[in-house]
């Protein structure tokens, strides 16, 4: 059911996202017989919430629900979208929406359990001008003010700049930032260049991220939930500070529970 991809997909205009753990489906919902696939459920709910193109933030390009047991955990779904139109440099990128919507669109056929997140946050150099200075925290944290503390969430997010080693160099100020920053969705306590720390997870669709040269921070903390709702806060946060202190590639974020 997908449809025409929208143009300049690239990892300059691009989000992505791929959910690896076990995807237990719904009695109901056999993907043999389904009327809708991913791309038809994700498309359907982003138009619905106004996030999709004219004047939302992003068009189509693809998506899947697709099983693949050569990454360990297994990746269960993804998708990708191309941003519509400049995101202005005061304001987050719309990770967050991206990923309610994803939430939305696999509660529709089963029940994830998510050990690990890999997201593609697009270029900012190409965002619009703005003459304010970049809200660090861009979205209001107190939506998760009120959560359990109970699920509260040891976790270890790896930014990969890629060829660009711009991000090393900004991460001791990242975590300065992060540690001084006034909210309590994610407590930071420190961060390692070494690769043998990384979360690394493959398979990410030809043309969008090269691996072969990786320039890696990772940073050690604790998420307010397990969620897609406070991962794609998470991801809209560090992309925002990562921003304010020099940094203006495309990033891969991946992220994970300690101990999964």
């Amino acid at each position: 059911m997908s449809g025409a991809p929208y143009p300049g997909i690239g990892p300059t205009r691009t989000m992505y996202a791929a959910l690896h753990g076990k995807l237990k489906l719904h009695p109901w919902w056999d993907p043999a017989t389904a009327s809708e696939d991913a791309y038809s459920l994700f498309y359907k709910r982003s138009s619905a919430m106004g996030w999709l193109e004219n004047p939302g933030f992003w068009g189509m390009n693809d998506a899947a629900f697709e099983l693949d047991s050569e990454s360990q955990p297994p990746r269960v779904a993804w998708f990708q979208v191309g941003l519509t139109e400049p995101i202005p440099k005061d304001r987050p990128l719309p990770v967050h929406p991206f990923l309610v919507c994803i939430d939305d669109v696999i509660g529709r056929i089963g029940t994830l359990r998510l050990e690990a997140v890999r997201i593609l946050l697009p270029d900012w150099s190409l965002s619009a001008p703005s003459s304010g200075i970049p809200s660090v925290l861009g979205i209001e944290p107190d939506w998760f003010a009120d959560g359990d503390p109970q699920r509260r969430s040891p976790i270890r997010v790896t930014l990969d700049g890629g060829a660009d080693p711009s991000i090393q160099a900004a991460a001791p100020e990242m975590l300065q930032r992060i540690q001084s920053s006034y909210q309590d969705v994610y407590r930071c306590d420190s961060f390692s260049l070494a690769e043998d720390d990384a979360v690394l997870l493959p398979n990410t669709p030809v043309g969008l991220w090269r691996e072969t040269e990786q320039h890696l921070v990772t940073f050690y903390g604790t998420l307010a939930e397990w969620s897609l709702d406070a991962l794609g806060w998470l991801a809209a946060f560090l992309a925002h500070i990562a921003f304010v202190h020099g940094v203006s590639r495309p990033l891969m974020l991946t992220a994970a529970r300690e101990g999964e």
